[in-house]
């Protein structure tokens, strides 16, 4: 398996690239076109979040979306596709810095990541650094996959519309 992934650049000429650090950490790297404040707040309300996280290719919505953005608080999230059972994402915010950084637990199942964001700006555009650290090579490699479906870089084009749009 390649160890480094990149998308097709999306409208906005930002590519998502995704390498694997270790066996078990993921780094996903991405541009907006947009401030920090405005990158980060798509991120955390849950109106912006509902409008890019899921990607429309798979033909899932999100069916809730709590989200309690401060040091402790959890956050939980239920995707549905037809008449499918939800999943649900669940978990809790261990850092919070306004327009700088997000640290949030994934605790939906053991393999369960640690996701670490930072929101870097320069130039009224925003570098996104999403370091994920999973339980185990396994739960890495099924992140891996993920990723290689595009559902990634597919959500991240969502955001670079949404902020087009001035989010």
């Amino acid at each position: 398996m390649d160890a480094r992934r990149e998308s097709e650049p999306a409208p906005m000429k930002n590519r998502t690239t995704a390498e694997r650090k270790s066996e078990r950490e993921l780094v996903v790297t991405r541009s907006f076109n947009g401030p920090a404040r405005l990158v980060f707040e798509a991120w955390t309300r849950p109106e912006l979040l509902k409008q890019w996280w899921v990607p429309k290719s798979t033909g899932m919505s999100l069916l809730s979306c709590e989200m309690d953005v401060r040091v402790g608080g959890k956050y939980r999230f239920e995707f549905g596709h037809g008449a499918s059972k939800p999943m649900a994402f669940f978990g809790s915010y261990i850092d919070v810095t306004p327009y700088a950084r997000l640290v949030w637990t994934n605790d939906e199942s053991d393999d369960g990541a640690v996701t670490t964001v930072t929101f870097e700006e320069k130039d009224d555009q925003t570098l996104l650094v999403m370091h994920e650290r999973y339980s185990s090579k396994e739960a890495l490699d099924c992140a891996i996959t993920c990723m290689e479906e595009g559902a990634m870089p597919e959500t991240f084009a969502q955001l670079d519309e949404l902020l087009a749009l001035g989010a």
